[in-house]
């Protein structure tokens, strides 16, 4: 019995302490308010997750914001709605890259400090509720 239990407790530690180097070792993204380092790309193409390059599209760390991730751009002149769908090796860390189509303006944009508010982090994981039930409620 006191070897059980002695197992047990050494799986729980052992467990929790993974978990926090876990937590430790990736510099995800909560959901709120960040800043940002940004810049400006134009290289049009397929993004690393295999979609078209476009309007709306930013790169990121996937380690910080993973694909699927939606941002809001708070600040200057191109605020708005992005999807994060893309990566970079210059892309590190708490850094966006924006797509934009015309690569003179991408150039003109530079290096900015904006904050982006995180609304959805990753892809929406779906939940099917089907009601197994012998007599589903309103019929």
């Amino acid at each position: 019995m006191r070897t059980a239990v002695a197992a047990l407790i050494v799986c729980v530690a052992l467990s929790e302490s993974t978990v926090a180097a876990q937590r430790r070792a990736r510099p995800r993204a909560a959901a709120g308010t960040l800043r940002v380092t940004a810049t400006a790309y134009c290289v049009a193409g397929k993004t690393a997750s295999g979609t078209r390059a476009r309007t709306g599209i930013v790169a990121a760390d996937p380690s910080v914001l993973p694909f699927g991730s939606i941002v809001r751009i708070i600040d200057g002149a191109h605020s708005g709605m992005y999807t994060v769908m893309d990566t970079g090796p210059a892309v590190k860390g708490r850094r966006i890259d924006i797509f934009m189509a015309s690569c003179e303006r991408a150039a003109k944009f530079g290096e900015q400090k904006l904050r982006i508010r995180v609304l959805r982090r990753g892809w929406a994981r779906r939940r099917a509720t089907i009601d197994c039930s012998p007599n589903p409620a309103g019929r």
